[in-house]
């Protein structure tokens, strides 16, 4: 079957692809890779991956390019579950013989609901769907093969597991897959080196952190690798296929989980001339991370998520603040920039911890931050917890517009005090003398980084008002 991957038209700058792991509106632009629908699509010829958002391709637009295929596999999330399962309808109405499927850690989990909220979806895969997609593809249609739930006339059926993929270095390189349907420029992280380049070296993360989505319902809560001559393969291939590209970045949830490793994916990429960076957790020692600036590692995505200690043992983070700014310490020491990642309206969050946090951020004086709303996933401890002790609001996790919804009410404080934390935090953090000045020289230093500057303050700015108005809404 002809087949079409497909991350589907959605809100205005929804990053909510299949590489991602933030599924809302951005504050400034922002694509990651989809991925995760890479792999599969690299092992079907003829087929293709097409990421509508990225490309600004609306509903009518997306359809047009969907006539010539047979199989549609769409990845969705929760949030976008109700515009994906529209999107659904209208290729059925289009092409009624197709088959269409969910994939994604939303119908990872609750695939009757998912079934059920999409009547025009044929069947959902749970979990890696690398091998199942292709399998439907060969023309033996759904039935029998493991990992996938469907419709069987007014019943649905669930095929027996399929367990997590282990052998990664056998899988297709996503990179070619980009080179063959993707155009990079499209792709945007404001703290990455544009244009860049990601993809994987390893699935899954040890850590038990209650909050996080990927580990408790799609990725496994064990950390699975690849060889490091196969990454290094595949970013060879990279700066082959993509000569204009400034930055590879390795985007595992944790990469220095496993820091022997991390340190030898280091060594071997130290002759490319390349530079890269990574995710990691404050766990990484000084050691691991001056064997990484060593081998060409300009920037670490670390998550903080909280000054509070005692929110960080409530969600099983298994870090410290003391680690934290040890860290901090070492990256700074070693000349790493760092993107710092916090959440707020965590358990145990307060109008006095979220004070906390934004002077912790303020302390460690990241290059840059994200700030996050706490959003309790199906699938996860962090939505059970919710759900037990009546913290939720009724509401969406993202508004008509596509911005970020807090759903949690505590009893120390509100979801609305909540939401308007993450303008306090980025104002507090960004406005600081110490921090605007070091903007300023940065763009008089560089006429192309003034640009940028000053195109990202304004997509910041618009992207608080619309998201003030949400809150209205």
């Amino acid at each position: 079957m002809k087949t079409l991957f497909l991350n589907p038209p959605s809100f205005e700058d929804f990053d909510g692809g299949a590489g991602s792991r933030y599924q809302a509106t951005r504050e400034v632009r922002s694509f990651w890779y989809p991925t995760w629908l890479a792999y599969p699509a690299g092992m079907l010829p003829g087929s293709r991956i097409l990421d509508a958002p990225a490309s600004g391709l609306d509903v009518q637009k997306t359809l047009d390019i969907a006539r010539d295929y047979d199989l549609f596999v769409l990845y969705t999330s929760t949030p976008s579950l109700k515009n994906d399962s529209a999107f659904a309808a209208r290729i059925k109405e289009q092409n009624p013989g197709a088959l269409v499927c969910f994939v994604g850690p939303h119908p990872s989990v609750l695939p009757d609901e998912t079934l059920g909220a999409a009547p025009a979806v044929d069947f959902v895969v749970r979990g890696e769907f690398d091998h199942a997609i292709p399998e439907v593809a060969a023309g033996g249609g759904p039935a029998g093969i493991k990992g996938i739930s469907r419709r069987n006339g007014n019943k649905i059926v669930h095929n027996p597991d399929r367990g997590l993929i282990h052998d990664l270095d056998k899988l297709p390189f996503a990179t070619e897959v980009y080179k063959r349907d993707l155009d990079f420029r499209e792709y945007e992280i404001p703290w990455i080196q544009y244009p860049y380049i990601s993809f994987y070296t390893g699935r899954g993360c040890s850590s038990k952190c209650v909050y996080c989505l990927w580990p408790q319902t799609y990725s496994g809560n064990a950390y699975r690798t690849r060889s490091p001559e196969n990454v290094i393969e595949e970013v060879k291939y990279a700066l082959k296929a993509f000569p204009d590209v400034k930055e590879i970045f390795f985007d595992d949830d944790n990469f220095c989980e496993d820091q022997p490793r991390a340190i030898e994916i280091a060594r071997l990429m130290r002759p490319l001339g390349i530079s890269w960076g990574c995710n990691s957790k404050v766990t990484a020692k000084y050691e691991t991370l001056k064997a990484m600036k060593e081998g060409g590692m300009r920037v670490i995505m670390v998550g903080y998520e909280t000054g509070d200690q005692a929110i960080l043992n409530n969600v099983r983070k298994g870090t410290t603040i003391e680690q934290a700014r040890t860290f901090t310490k070492n990256c700074k020491e070693l000349g790493i920039t760092i993107h710092g990642a916090f959440v707020l309206g965590l358990p145990g969050e307060t109008r006095q911890t979220v004070e906390r946090s934004i002077k912790f951020a303020c302390d460690m004086d990241p290059e840059t931050i994200q700030v996050s709303l706490a959003s309790p996933y199906p699938g996860t401890k962090f939505f059970d917890m919710c759900v037990k002790e009546g913290y939720f609001n009724p509401e969406s996790l993202v508004s008509e517009k596509g911005y970020q919804s807090c759903v949690i009410n505590y009893p120390s404080i509100s979801s609305e005090e909540i939401f308007m934390a993450v303008e306090k935090f980025y104002k507090k953090f960004y406005y600081r003398p110490k921090y605007v000045i070091k903007v300023l020289k940065k763009a008089f230093s560089d006429k192309e980084e003034m640009k940028r500057i000053y195109r990202e303050a304004k997509e910041f700015y618009g992207f608080i008002a619309k998201r003030r108005e949400a809150l209205k809404g």
